[in-house]
């Protein structure tokens, strides 16, 4: 379960970038940490306990799903452009309230329709197909979760100087304008 759920969430994308930002800017990254974390377990523990299939049982459901995740995708690949074109860095900024960091986390996550293919449907298919040992492996993909979104809000300082750049930041920007946007075509 770790390692697949790892494999299926260190994927390039706006939730990480996010991450990243509010690491490197040391702000609120434990709530920005502990926000991804308990969503990804809740989603695995809804795949394993069947709602992946509920919704796969629905169509319009998924296509709902799917449609609306398209219209975020591309709007977020069209936001990181944007920032691309004119990159910043990172700099001290005004500081953001912990809500706003909070909600902007949770749109982040749970509007992204990749989230829940890979966490609900994926790895709650996977699980199920463990038999008895389900809920360790839906234990070890959420331990993966909470590893990854640790070691990257943390270990994001080691990278401030970096970050720090413009020019890495568009390649970043860019990078993720891409990924969205074949994410979005699938």
């Amino acid at each position: 379960g770790l390692l697949v759920g790892l494999s299926l969430i260190v994927a390039i994308g706006a939730q990480i970038a996010f991450v990243l930002r509010q690491g490197v800017r040391r702000e609120h990254v434990g709530v920005v940490v502990a926000s991804c974390a308990i969503s990804d377990a809740l989603l695995i523990v809804l795949g394993t306990i069947g709602v992946g299939a509920l919704v796969q049982r629905f169509p319009l459901a998924l296509e709902v799903l799917r449609w609306g995740g398209v219209v975020y995708l591309v709007w977020f690949a069209i936001q990181s452009v944007r920032q691309a074109i004119k990159p910043s860095g990172l700099h001290a900024d005004a500081p953001a309230s912990a809500t706003s960091v909070v909600a902007t986390t949770l749109a982040l996550t749970y509007l992204n329709p990749h989230v829940y293919l890979d966490t609900v449907v994926m790895l709650g298919n996977i699980a199920n197909q463990q038999g008895d040992g389900r809920w360790w492996f839906a234990g070890g993909a959420a331990l993966g979760s909470l590893l990854w979104f640790t070691a990257l809000g943390f270990g994001a300082r080691l990278l401030a100087k970096p970050l720090g750049r413009p020019a890495v930041w568009r390649g970043i920007d860019a990078a993720i304008a891409v990924v969205m946007l074949v994410i979005a075509f699938k």
